[in-house]
């Protein structure tokens, strides 16, 4: 897994983003668990996700989040970016983002997908 750290911050709220190659739910759930097993990322308020898998089609969780996995995976059919797992993560800070948010989980996907 690829974790490329605190990308943002705003109101409190911090946002990082990683990710890793998977082909199967198997593996997307192996590498969550794995993520989760650094306690700054089990603490994190959503953990949200998206991926393409070449089989079995857009899959997503926006773990409390709601519409973030959507996002992720609108960003990676753009780039036919397939094969890959995207996780942004959310440690909230106390105050409403609202719709700044989904600008917040573009720009963390935007750095790992330019990061690669």
């Amino acid at each position: 897994m690829r974790k490329c750290g605190v990308i943002l911050t705003d109101r409190g709220s911090k946002y990082a983003v990683s990710g890793c190659p998977v082909t199967s739910r198997a593996e997307i759930d192996a590498a969550v668990k794995a993520l989760k097993r650094d306690k700054s990322y089990a603490k994190a308020t959503h953990n949200t996700w998206g991926a393409l898998l070449p089989d079995e089609g857009p899959i997503k969780a926006d773990d409390g989040e709601s519409g973030a996995g959507m996002v992720i995976l609108r960003m990676l059919e753009r780039e036919d970016f397939t094969g890959h797992l995207v996780v942004v993560t959310r440690w909230y800070g106390g105050k409403h983002l609202g719709g700044d948010r989904f600008r917040h989980v573009q720009t963390c996907v935007r750095h790992y997908l330019d990061a690669l």
